[in-house]
């Protein structure tokens, strides 16, 4: 039995589709670098939830809310997304 989640979250930008995967630990790491660096809304990430925290029901609404996350940030960044963003996202693997 896994102790962690990993989110494989889908990300489209133009015509390009792909997914990643991250644990819910990243996203955190992710948004803090954006509210320190960038002046997100500190309550965009969806809340770490303890309870329950692995089943399968919490897991996709989580799935679901943390793709909101993504592409919400993406709307803020509409011409360059930030350096950490898009190492995040593998920009570098799959836009041009």
């Amino acid at each position: 039995i896994s102790s962690f989640q990993v989110y494989i979250i889908q990300v489209s930008v133009g015509n390009h589709q792909w997914t990643v995967k991250h644990r819910y630990s990243d996203f955190h790491d992710l948004h803090e670098k954006l509210v320190s660096e960038k002046k997100i809304d500190k309550n965009l990430l969806p809340p770490k939830k303890i309870i329950g925290k692995n089943s399968k029901s919490l897991v996709e609404k989580r799935q679901k809310d943390l793709e909101i996350y993504l592409q919400t940030l993406l709307l803020k960044f509409p011409v360059t997304a930030p350096k950490v963003l898009s190492h995040f996202l593998h920009f570098h693997l799959y836009v041009s």
